[in-house]
């Protein structure tokens, strides 16, 4: 069945009184209030150079203030009413889906990474695929070892692997980070346990078995033209491998390469780890729709539910790649912690992130937004991109545009007859403009360019490029998908 693309007309934005700065004007002035709001978000975030979880936030109360909310709305009472707060609900209310999926998903990466699954993966492949196909074996690492790690941790753990085979080569080491580098970002954007797609899965209440589904039906013809790019702009850009990082990553493996010679991992365990939560979860989506109610549907959707497929795959990779190994539970639990200490951070920039989309809707504004979209007949998907388009080329967090870009879309949809489907697609297009041209105010940028050994300019032909295609392809292909689901 097929669903309208526009944005179905909401009823008219509730007046709100009480606030301290109140816009008046109805749907003029609330749209006003947005526009300034994103505007004062960019400037806090680019040029006042404020932490994106403080910027958030900021915003979002300026945001319900300047649009009429009271404080007893946007904060609750000091006795704690019944009521629950805006900004409450904002931030609980995305916490309780996104903070268990990405720790469990963080601790399983990285023991994945400590454990040597990358290298052994990756020596398979560069088996399976020679020396002529080793580009190709590079790029279905990245997009395997991706999934359970995150894009920079792939990064440091997968560069070593291009060091060597690029020096051996004598080829451009772009021939081979480039596809790399591509199947780490597509798993990033588009596939969880990443924040980002959790995140957004969160704010449109959609499956993570629809998230998934739809992350590789759009995500694989996306890094097939990234591929495909990478080919080419390889050939045409020598850039030789740097000999101080070849050196480096040969001195820092040296204490731990006997160690794997002697217990190996096995590529069959890697892929078990990896490839279980993911088979889990799908499988309770489709119970759900092929399945009618029963014992046996119950019990695949537990075993579905993420919490317990990222959990049983943890336990696998702490007996299978630790236990089993050798490892001591005190060894176990010192990678899991350390692991967990980045995601704090993510955690509070998407928590600000739901805040902002409370504020938006308790505010009017996003009913005020739908009204006019609709009104300008501008597909929701396509809206969802170019906002994502807009705010990832404006400040360079990819896990910032996707909350905000969320926050904004999720309101414009409510009420409509969307598929479960139909709004994974939505995040696939937020995903997809949250990659896009990424430069000189994106950390990926300066860690690409540093690793790798290349220069400013040659990234911006290669990496900012690559990025783009990714975008543009995950986009289109996206909205293509939306006209039949």
């Amino acid at each position: 069945m097929s669903y309208p693309l526009a944005a179905t007309a909401p009823p008219p934005p509730p007046p709100h009184t009480g606030g301290i700065l109140p816009l008046v004007g109805g749907t003029t002035g609330l749209l006003t209030v947005a526009a300034v709001g994103i505007a004062l978000l960019l400037y806090l975030i680019i040029k006042v150079r404020l932490q994106p979880f403080v910027a958030l936030l900021a915003v979002s109360i300026a945001v319900g203030l300047g649009a009429g909310l009271s404080v007893t709305e946007l904060f609750g009472t000091v006795q704690k009413s019944a009521a629950v707060s805006t900004v409450e609900s904002g931030m609980g209310g995305i916490l309780g889906h996104v903070a268990i999926i990405i720790g469990l998903g963080t601790m399983l990466g990285a023991i994945l990474e400590v454990s040597g699954g990358a290298e052994v993966l990756s020596a398979r492949l560069l088996a399976l695929f020679g020396e002529r196909r080793a580009p190709l074996a590079m790029g279905l690492t990245g997009l395997v070892f991706g999934i359970p790690v995150f894009f920079d941790v792939g990064i440091f753990v997968l560069a070593p692997i291009v060091y060597a085979v690029a020096k051996r080569s004598g080829k451009s080491i772009l021939l081979y980070a480039m596809p790399l580098l591509a199947g780490l970002s597509m798993t990033h954007a588009f596939l969880p346990p990443h924040p980002g797609p959790v995140a957004a899965a969160g704010l449109f209440h959609v499956s993570l078995g629809w998230v998934i589904l739809m992350g590789a039906v759009v995500g694989l013809p996306s890094v097939a033209a990234a591929w495909a790019y990478a080919a080419w702009i390889g050939k045409r850009i020598f850039v030789a491998v740097p000999q101080d990082m070849v050196e480096a990553a040969e001195e820092a493996r040296a204490g731990v390469a006997a160690e794997q010679r002697e217990r190996p991992v096995a590529l069959a365990t890697v892929l078990v780890i990896i490839g279980t939560p993911l088979l889990l979860i799908l499988s309770a989506t489709f119970s759900s729709i092929a399945l009618d109610a029963s014992r046996g549907r119950s019990v695949i959707e537990f075993f579905g539910n993420p919490f317990v497929a990222l959990t049983i795959a943890l336990v696998l990779a702490y007996y299978l790649l630790g236990i089993r190994r050798g490892w001591s539970r005190a060894s176990l639990e010192t990678v899991s912690t350390a692991s967990l200490k980045p995601v704090g951070n993510i955690l509070l920039v998407v928590g600000a992130g739901g805040v902002f989309g409370a504020v938006l809707k308790a505010s009017g504004i996003a009913d005020a937004l739908a009204k006019t979209f609709h009104d300008v007949g501008l597909p929701v998907i396509v809206l969802a991109w170019l906002i994502s388009v807009a705010l990832r080329v404006a400040q360079g967090s990819a896990t910032v545009a996707i909350v905000t870009t969320a926050g904004i879309v999720v309101p414009l949809v409510e009420g409509a007859d969307y598929s479960q489907g139909h709004l994974a697609l939505i995040i696939m297009a937020i995903s997809a403009g949250s990659i896009f041209a990424s430069h000189v105010n994106d950390g990926g940028f300066w860690m690409v360019s540093k690793y790798f050994g290349i220069s400013e300019r040659d990234t911006l032909r290669s990496w900012t490029v690559l990025e783009t295609v990714l975008a543009v392809t995950g986009g289109g292909v996206a909205a293509l998908l939306s006209l039949l689901i």
